[in-house]
């Protein structure tokens, strides 16, 4: 639910378009005419991004202090966060797919679940993991709170009765939502160097919908009807909303 790089280490990966698409739809939660206009940003972008969205600036900046700490830790330490059958959860780092997807990621994935054990992240905040569990509750219960508002005025917008048929999908305790905290680092093998290298490749989300948001981190395009990939600018003020396959089916 979270993009987040550390500037200073980031590579700089060359961009299938360096098209700069400013027409991203920005839609305001707290004006009135926000139902209709996230209908018709869902109809014809299937992305747009939200402001007054409700989660404390406080709870992000706290967040991406512990990822850039966390992710600047020796690989040896960050392995020991690493899921344990049959718990799929905690750190990752792999490159990503066959077919041209030559990334290289790490990342921490989390149950939204904020009764989830955050045992595993022991060893490596000690005393302090209790406050890496409250600042991680404490973030993604407001994600949670926003993305429920933004499918409850979603289905009002397109006259779906109960005003609640998306968001509960979300609030419910076996909800399979999911929680991603993913950096980018620098290129570690000198042959890849000039190649034209992307993190995720082209794909589209199953779920209902992903919230996304960069730390002043490029990188991130989407697909125009037209056809055409553009670059999308970092917003450190905005969330970004991207319809999934769920509900592009009732859009």
């Amino acid at each position: 639910m979270v993009v987040l790089s550390k500037p200073d280490v980031i590579e700089h990966l060359s961009l299938v378009n360096n098209t700069i698409f400013h027409g991203v739809p920005l839609i305001d939660l707290s004006k009135p005419d926000s139902n209709s206009l996230l209908v018709k940003a869902c109809r014809e972008f299937g992305f747009f991004k939200v402001i007054n969205h409700g989660v404390p600036t406080e709870f992000i900046t706290k967040l991406e202090s512990l990822a850039i700490h966390f992710f600047s830790l020796p690989l040896s330490e960050k392995e020991k966060a690493g899921p344990t059958a049959p718990d799929p959860f905690g750190y990752g780092n792999k490159k990503i797919g066959s077919n041209g997807d030559v990334g290289w990621i790490e990342y921490i994935l989390l149950t939204t679940n904020t009764d989830s054990n955050y045992q595993k992240f022991t060893s490596i905040f000690g005393e302090s993991q209790e406050s890496f569990r409250c600042i991680l509750n404490g973030y993604v219960s407001s994600v949670k709170k926003m993305a429920c508002e933004i499918l409850e005025m979603l289905a009002e917008g397109l006259k779906i009765e109960p005003r609640n048929i998306f968001s509960k999908l979300v609030m419910d305790e076996e909800s399979d939502s999911i929680f991603r905290l993913n950096h980018y680092p620098p290129c570690p093998d000198d042959q890849f160097k000039g190649r034209n290298l992307i993190g995720f490749g082209e794909h589209t989300d199953p779920q209902i919908i992903s919230v996304l948001r960069s730390n002043n981190t490029s990188g991130l395009q989407v697909l125009l009807k037209d056809g055409n990939w553009i670059s999308v600018p970092p917003d450190q003020n905005s969330f970004f909303i991207n319809v999934g396959d769920s509900l592009q089916v009732n859009v």
